[in-house]
């Protein structure tokens, strides 16, 4: 009880591992579990069925766990879920899900969240993303693995980011933005593929090639998408280790809204 600060409001009901740190001020609800050796800062709110893991580091002023800013929501046991070794700053708001759909939002692991970032219902954000300030998703956007969002993106509900895809500050996301893909403007087009975080992350040369010919056959060549897909689909033959990046990318357009498409 020595590292809850004595202005705390903790419900007797909710469990915290005995090493977790929660700052002056915050109120803790009775739904909550939080695991080892995650510090919570002052001010904070954390209340509804919310799940946190092990150290992760909670600034202060942060909401997380709140009802969805939904007018369907009547009361349902909904959830957030947040994973292992996340950073999240201030002013971040994370809300619960829906019974509309998978009724849980939830964060990953190694996740670099900075202040003011909102989360709506039914969100899903993957592992080691970048969500610069004031990134804002609506309700059922799902970000994958490595994606960085620059400061005031806003997505649409239900789009999706793909992996190692990256946007500018400013973009407005009203289509699915492909893995690897590097989009900025309002509303959001793609500008390249985002080469440099490839290589950062240990892409050899030749898996990197074959990004560029998924580029191309997205964005040069004037294909349709079915026919960019079959072109995509070959890409692997004579790069076996690329074969991940193909599935992953074909997985992805697979799932495309057809009225809602992919950045263009």
């Amino acid at each position: 009880m020595s590292r809850i600060h004595a202005t705390a409001i903790v419900d007797p009901a909710a469990e915290l591992d005995s090493s977790v740190s929660v700052g002056p001020y915050t109120i803790i609800g009775p739904h909550v579990r939080i695991g080892a050796n995650t510090t919570v800062g002052a001010h904070c709110v954390i209340e509804g069925h919310t799940t946190i893991g092990a150290d992760n580091r909670i600034f202060q002023f942060n909401s997380l766990g709140a009802i969805p800013q939904d007018k369907k929501y009547a009361g349902e046991p909904c959830e957030l879920i947040i994973g292992d070794r996340n950073t999240i700053r201030e002013f971040c708001t994370f809300n619960i899900g829906s019974p509309g759909d998978i009724a849980k939002t939830v964060v990953g692991n190694d996740n670099w969240i900075m202040a003011y970032v909102h989360l709506a219902h039914d969100c899903v954000v993957g592992n080691n993303t970048i969500f610069a300030n004031n990134a804002q998703l609506a309700g059922h956007v799902h970000v994958g693995d490595w994606a960085i969002l620059g400061g005031f993106t806003v997505a649409h509900q239900f789009v999706r980011i793909g992996a190692h895809s990256m946007s500018a500050m400013c973009s407005l996301l009203f289509a699915d933005v492909p893995p690897f893909v590097m989009c900025q403007g309002q509303p959001a087009a793609a500008r390249s593929m985002n080469f440099e975080g490839l290589r950062r992350r240990g892409f050899s040369a030749a898996r990197i090639s074959v990004v560029k010919a998924m580029h191309k056959a997205l964005y040069r060549d004037e294909l349709t998408l079915e026919q960019a897909k079959e072109r995509i689909a070959t890409l692997a033959a004579d790069v076996p280790e690329a074969q991940v990046d193909v599935d992953m990318m074909l997985g992805f357009l697979g799932g495309v809204n057809a009225q809602r498409g992919i950045v263009r």
